[in-house]
């Protein structure tokens, strides 16, 4: 009998093929986050399920899928959409896509810091405006890195990949993490330690990486915000909760806040209306991982480990289990 893999939503056909070659596959249809009810009914029976992290992946849904259920394969880094101890104590392995993103995020993250501190995304709104304009010493004056400090909240791979390339702009880098790194890791990525709330008062820009915990949400609040300089800029590729929105919003308008970069929002794909209404702030939708390379590796990687735990030869990157 030949397994049954349900996939969330559409991935590459080169991942498909991949995961044809233990068994069947279903694609569902929908492209964007269906609700518990449906995802319920489109898992019934599955062996495998390749989730997005939108789709929330609990108890109940291992329960809808039924005894056959063997792997959740979670195309994305975190797995904050997956109660991973519910699972576990089913029997169902969780896995995720660590490691293909980890450039493509960063490049996004240097992306958005540049355009907070050069304003570039003001400018294009003024030119796709028709405002006039004129250029003149004053004219849109942003701020250079060179000699600026960045601190990073979560020195994983992906905050490790942006200190390199902060470096390269000539930014000092401190950054702050539930446990310090290796030395060999701060050599390499020339990061210096500190606590959050020194990392807050003395950076430049601050740039999230952490995953979204309990402990991690709303880790950016307005007590947070108070403490960052009147003119730095908060940039967030991580995951949206880790910021209070609103209070966000409230530092940029009253001019706590210089400025920030958002990939990731609190309730996606809803933004917080204020802050739509505020130059200073640059809003993009979820863009980190979003190159054609890095989505496919990332499919690539989902669907290998759901062949390897079907097939017997083992997950390749298993979170539980």
């Amino acid at each position: 009998m030949t397994s049954r893999t349900v996939v969330t939503r559409w991935i590459p056909d080169s991942a498909v093929r991949v995961l044809e070659s233990v068994g069947e596959v279903r694609l569902c249809s929908q492209n964007r986050a269906m609700t518990d009810e449906e995802l319920a009914e489109e898992v019934r029976g599955a062996d495998a399920v390749v989730s997005m992290l939108h789709d929330r992946v609990d108890g109940a849904l291992a329960d809808a899928a039924g005894p056959s259920l063997k792997v959740v394969a979670n195309v994305a880094v975190g797995y904050d959409n997956v109660d991973v101890p519910a699972l576990d104590s089913r029997g169902v392995l969780v896995t995720n896509t660590p490691g293909v993103l980890t450039d493509a995020t960063a490049d996004l993250t240097i992306g958005l810091l540049l355009m907070c501190t050069r304003r570039l995304a003001e400018g294009e709104r003024l030119i796709r405006a028709g405002t006039p304009w004129s250029w003149h010493f004053s004219f849109m004056l942003g701020s250079g890195l060179q000699g600026k400090r960045l601190g990073i909240v979560g020195l994983g791979q992906i905050g490790r990949a942006v200190a390199r390339r902060a470096r390269a702009f000539g930014m000092e880098v401190v950054y702050t993490a539930r446990n310090r790194v290796e030395r060999q890791v701060e050599h390499e990525t020339g990061a210096r330690y500190l606590s959050l709330p020194e990392l807050l008062e003395s950076s430049d820009v601050v740039s999230l990486h952490c995953p979204l915990t309990e402990e991690t949400r709303h880790l950016i609040d307005g007590a947070a915000l108070a403490r960052m300089k009147s003119s730095a800029v908060l940039v967030n590729t991580s995951r949206g909760p880790v910021v209070d929105e609103r209070a966000l919003a409230r530092a940029l308008r009253d001019g706590t806040l210089g400025g920030a970069g958002l990939d990731v929002f609190e309730n996606e794909p809803k933004v917080e209306p204020e802050l739509l209404d505020l130059d200073n702030v640059v809003l993009v939708p979820h863009l980190g991982s979003a190159t054609t390379e890095t989505r496919t590796a990332m499919a690539m990687l989902a669907a290998r480990n759901v062949v390897g735990v079907l097939d017997g030869s083992g997950a390749v990157t298993p979170v539980n289990g």
